[in-house]
C-alpha cells in the first residue's frame, strides 16, 4: 500500500512537471532485462527516467559485445549527500566487521562483496573526490585511511581515445588516477521565460550571469537558497570566480535584489519560470532543459520553447558527472564494464539524442552492428562528456551547445565559503529591505535624481559591513564580554571584507558562537546600509517632485 501511495506520488509530481521526474510514470525499470542475468548494483541519484534507459541499454550493449545479458539494480536512498552518507556507513561497517585484508605495503583491500554496491553513477567531482578520500579508520593502534572506490584501472591509451585533454573549462574529466570517471557534463547556468524577457527586456535569449541584474527584473527572478542548494552555490561560486570579488558580489547583489523569492529547492525556479510566475533564474541544466521539454508544444524547438536555457558563455561551471566503482562491491569486473558502456557511443548518445520512439529520433544514426543510438521513450537533455562525440554527432544532439567552448576557464577563487555566509546575511534575511532598496535606486533614476546621490546611494547599497558597524551592531545585540567565558568579537572579525583579509575573516567563522553571532550583526549591518538607501532616495525625490 505504502509503495503505491509513493508511485501515484511520483505520478502526480510529473503531472506538475518536477524536472526530475519528466517522461511517463514507472515502477521500475525496463522490464524487457532478464531479471536472471547476472547483476551490478548501482546507487545513483539519478531520476527513473535515466535508470530505465540506462538498464536497458547496458544489458543490450552487453550481450552484444560479451555475449551474455547483464542487468543493473539500482538501489536509489536519495541525492548525492544521502548516497555519501550510506556509503561511508556501510564502508565503516564492513571495516569494523574486519572484512579486509592488510597487505604488505599496508594498503587496505575489501573482500569482495564487503560493501553490497559496485557502483555510485552520477553526482559531481567533489562528491565522487569524498569516495577517493574515503574514511578514517583505527587499524592495529594506528589511524588509516581507506579509499571508498578504486581505480577504474583503464590504459592511458583508452583514456586518450574518449577524453583526449582532461580538462573542460578549469575542471577535469576524470580522475588522474581514476578513483572517478565521467560520463556526462553539469552546467549550471540560467533557465529564462522567453514570453517574460520579451515583455520585460525586449529580448527572445539571455546570455549573461549579468542579464539577471537588470533592474527591469525586480521582482522576477527565482533563486534557492545557497545555503540550501550546492548547485545554485556552484553557480554562484563561478560568477564570483569569473568576474572577480568586486563584479562578482555586485551581480550576486543585484541578482538578488531582482528576487521573488528564495527557496529551499533548486527544482523551484524552473518550474516557476515555465508557469510564468518568474522571468528567470538559476538552474542546473538537467532541471532547466527538461522543464523547457515539459512545456513545449508541438512543432517548437529548444531554440523556440517558451522556456530556454543558457550555460552562459565563459562564464559558466562546467563539472563532471562521474562514475565510481566501490571498494569491496560484489562485481568489479562487470562494473568496470558498465564505465565502459557509459562511454561507448550507445552509452554517450544517451544523453542528448532524440528518442527512437519520437518522430525526431527515427533519423538517429546506427552503430556499426546495426543498431540505433540515443534513449528509447526518454529524451533525457544531458551533455555527453566525450569531446569528440560533439564533431561526430552534433546534428544529432537536441542541445546544440559545446560544453567546452562555452566552460569558463577560470579555477574557482576560493571564495565559495562565503556564499552562505555572506548571501544569507544582505539577501535572504534582508529580502525586504534589500528589493525596497533596489527599488528605491531605480524609481530614483527615471526620476532624475541628482546622479551625484545616487552613486553614493549605490556605494552604499553594495557596502560590506565596515568594521564599525560590525562592532556597534555586536554591542548593542550581545553586550561586551565581561567573563572569561564569554564569546568575544575576534580582531579579524573587524577587518574589511576583502579578498586580502577573507581568509582571516572566514577563519573567525569556524567558532560556531561566533559564526551565529556574526551572521546576526551582518543582516543588521546591511539592513541599515538598505534603510539608509532607501530613506535618502526617497527625502531627496520629495525635495524635487518636478522630476
Amino acid at each position: 500500500m505504502a509503495r503505491a501511495r509513493l508511485v501515484i506520488a511520483a505520478c502526480f509530481l510529473v503531472v506538475l512537471g518536477l524536472p526530475m521526474l519528466v517522461g511517463r510514470c514507472t515502477r521500475s525499470t525496463d522490464t524487457a532485462v532478464d531479471r536472471d542475468a547476472p547483476a551490478i548494483i548501482v546507487i545513483t541519484p539519478h531520476v527513473a527516467q535515466i535508470r530505465s534507459e540506462f538498464a536497458r541499454a547496458f544489458s543490450e550493449w552487453h550481450l552484444r559485445n560479451y555475449g551474455t545479458t547483464a542487468r543493473i539494480d539500482f538501489r536509489t536512498v536519495g541525492g548525492t549527500s544521502e548516497i555519501i552518507r550510506a556509503l561511508e556507513a556501510r564502508f565503516n561497517a564492513a571495516l569494523a566487521a574486519g572484512k579486509y585484508i592488510r597487505e604488505s605495503d599496508g594498503t587496505i583491500t575489501m573482500q569482495p562483496g564487503a560493501v553490497d554496491f559496485d557502483i555510485m553513477f552520477g553526482g559531481g567531482s567533489y562528491d565522487h573526490g569524498g569516495l577517493k578520500s574515503g574514511v578514517v579508520f583505527q587499524i592495529d593502534g594506528e589511524d588509516i585511511r581507506v579509499p571508498i572506490s578504486v581505480p577504474a584501472g583503464f590504459s592511458q591509451d583508452q583514456l586518450d581515445e574518449w577524453f583526449g585533454d582532461n580538462t573542460v573549462g578549469a575542471g577535469k574529466l576524470y580522475d588522474p588516477d581514476q578513483y572517478w570517471i565521467g560520463n556526462a557534463l553539469s552546467g549550471f547556468g540560467i533557465v529564462y521565460n522567453r514570453d517574460l524577457t520579451r515583455e520585460l527586456l525586449g529580448r527572445d535569449d539571455l546570455d549573461s550571469f549579468r542579464d539577471l541584474t537588470d533592474p527591469r527584473l525586480a521582482g522576477w527572478v527565482a533563486l534557492a537558497d545557497p545555503r540550501q542548494s550546492g548547485s545554485i552555490t556552484t553557480s554562484m561560486d563561478a560568477i564570483l570566480s569569473v568576474f572577480g570579488w568586486d563584479e562578482g558580489w555586485r551581480t550576486l547583489r543585484a541578482a538578488a535584489a531582482n528576487t521573488r523569492y528564495f527557496t529551499n529547492s533548486s527544482t523551484k525556479p524552473p518550474i516557476d519560470v515555465s508557469q510564468g510566475e518568474a522571468a528567470a533564474g538559476l538552474a542546473i541544466d538537467f532541471y532547466g532543459r527538461s522543464q523547457s521539454q515539459v512545456v513545449m508544444r508541438p512543432g517548437e524547438t529548444p531554440e523556440t520553447a517558451r522556456v530556454g536555457y543558457v550555460d552562459p558563455p565563459g562564464e559558466v561551471s562546467i563539472d563532471a558527472d562521474p562514475v565510481s566503482i566501490i571498494r569491496g562491491g560484489p562485481n568489479p569486473e562487470l562494473a568496470r564494464r558498465f564505465l565502459e558502456f557509459t562511454l561507448s557511443d550507445e552509452g554517450q548518445a544517451l544523453w542528448n539524442f532524440h528518442a527512437t520512439e519520437t518522430p525526431s529520433g527515427e533519423t538517429n544514426p546506427m552503430t556499426a552492428e546495426g543498431d540505433q543510438l540515443g534513449p528509447r521513450h526518454f529524451e533525457l537533455r544531458r551533455m555527453p562528456i566525450r569531446r569528440d562525440f560533439y564533431a561526430r554527432y552534433r546534428e544529432f544532439l537536441i542541445d546544440k551547445v559545446d560544453p567546452f567552448e562555452a566552460a569558463s576557464d577560470t579555477p574557482p577563487a576560493g571564495w565559495r565559503s562565503a556564499i552562505g555566509m555572506m548571501m544569507g546575511a544582505f539577501a535572504v534575511d534582508n529580502q525586504h529591505a534589500i528589493r525596497e532598496a533596489w527599488v528605491a535606486l531605480r524609481d530614483a533614476r527615471e526620476r532624475g535624481v541628482d546622479p551625484a546621490q545616487i552613486a553614493e546611494a549605490e556605494a552604499v547599497f553594495f557596502a560590506f559591513p565596515t568594521p564599525e558597524q560590525v562592532r556597534r551592531h555586536w554591542i548593542e545585540r550581545f553586550g561586551e564580554a565581561d567573563s572569561a567565558d564569554a564569546v568575544t568579537l575576534p580582531d579579524d572579525a573587524l577587518l574589511f571584507f576583502t579578498p586580502e583579509n577573507y581568509r582571516a575573516i572566514r577563519n573567525t567563522w569556524r567558532n560556531p558562537a561566533v559564526q551565529s553571532r556574526l551572521k546576526i550583526v551582518y543582516a543588521r549591518a546591511f539592513a541599515e546600509n538598505y534603510h539608509h538607501v532607501t530613506s535618502t532616495l526617497q527625502a531627496a525625490s520629495d525635495a524635487d517632485p518636478i522630476h
